[in-house]
């Protein structure tokens, strides 16, 4: 069996990858591996509080790592503190790497690239899959998502915060992907059929931010989760 670990976003993608790799004989996952910006103490580009992430993993039962990244890391800094952490991960005999990519070609090439220069190998289970028929799959399987973040440009604070079902497929503009796959929206998966339970929370404000890409500014709604026991 290949030993590898699995690049985990908090989001159904990653979360429907997994359940293909846990499912194929090939591959034994033995751990999960997140960024989180280290500023704010969330998961990158979704937001999500690490309490969140915790109960997550906690509830999929997998050993996790984490790698933080500063407020507005350089590609180089990113590489570095991803490397170091890979590095740790071969030394323990970890051969492969699993994403939750579907078809943005530019990214799997990247991602390629750079673990090839350590020699690990990289498996992308969703890799060109229909994205409609992958959304639908990952409700008829039992998971369960919520969307914690929305590209302003493309969707409107009104599907922040909502669980995604056949009402969200079918309410999202004309040229949005369904799974988001083009940054249009992030989840958080808080039930599937691996987890030993489903995550509980309740949920926070929306709040509207916007960042600066040099002469491009992208604006998103995030909607904050609240674990339970931090909420009581």
């Amino acid at each position: 069996m290949f030993r590898t670990y699995f690049n985990w976003s908090s989001g159904k993608d990653a979360a429907l990858a997994l359940n293909y790799l846990l499912q194929d004989p090939r591959y034994n996952v033995e751990c999960l591996l997140t960024t989180v910006n280290a500023h704010f103490n969330r998961v990158s580009m979704h937001g999500l509080r690490i309490e969140m992430l915790e109960k997550q993993v906690k509830a999929i039962g997998l050993p996790s790592y984490r790698v933080a990244l500063p407020e507005s890391p350089s590609n180089g800094e990113y590489e570095k503190l991803m490397g170091q952490k890979v590095e740790e991960l071969k030394a323990e005999g970890i051969r492969f790497a699993a994403f939750g990519d579907i078809f943005l070609e530019d990214l799997k090439d990247y991602r390629e690239r750079q673990l090839a220069q350590v020699g690990i190998k990289t498996v992308f289970p969703l890799w060109k899959k229909d994205t409609t028929h992958l959304i639908h799959d990952f409700l008829e399987k039992g998971f369960k998502a919520i969307v914690v973040c929305v590209n302003a440009a493309v969707l409107d604070v009104s599907f922040v915060g909502r669980v995604i079902d056949t009402d969200f497929i079918n309410d999202l503009p004309e040229g949005v992907d369904p799974c988001g796959e083009n940054g249009e929206f992030h989840t958080f998966c808080f039930d599937a059929p691996y987890f030993k339970e489903a995550v509980g929370f309740t949920i926070g404000e929306k709040v509207y931010r916007e960042y600066n890409n040099g002469d491009t500014t992208n604006g998103f709604w995030f909607c904050d989760l609240i674990p339970l026991e931090v909420n009581e």
